[in-house]
């Protein structure tokens, strides 16, 4: 992807909004900056094409509370499985 930014005012940006999605889509620009009055108001980029991995993704999210055992039956009562139910 080339590393070129076009920064562009909300204006000539309403002209040629079709011409720049299909040069970001092309890969040919790789950021848009439509800017009102000379300050950027939004900002344009092709999305991602790879979907990144699964493993790992949540990594360092969840945070076990101290003195919680996974390990630890949460139900006081047997499965039905247990019982011999094998459909209710």
């Amino acid at each position: 992807m080339g590393k070129t930014v076009v920064t562009i005012s909300a204006s000539e940006f309403k002209a040629k909004c079709l011409a720049l999605f299909s040069a970001l889509e092309g890969r040919k620009i790789s950021r848009v900056v439509v800017t009102k009055r000379g300050k950027p108001v939004a900002e344009l980029h092709p999305p991602q094409t790879e979907v990144p991995g699964l493993w790992g993704a949540h990594r360092g999210s969840v945070e076990i509370a101290p003195g919680v055992d996974l390990t630890e039956p949460v139900l006081d009562e047997a499965l039905d499985a247990e019982r011999g139910v094998l459909l209710r």
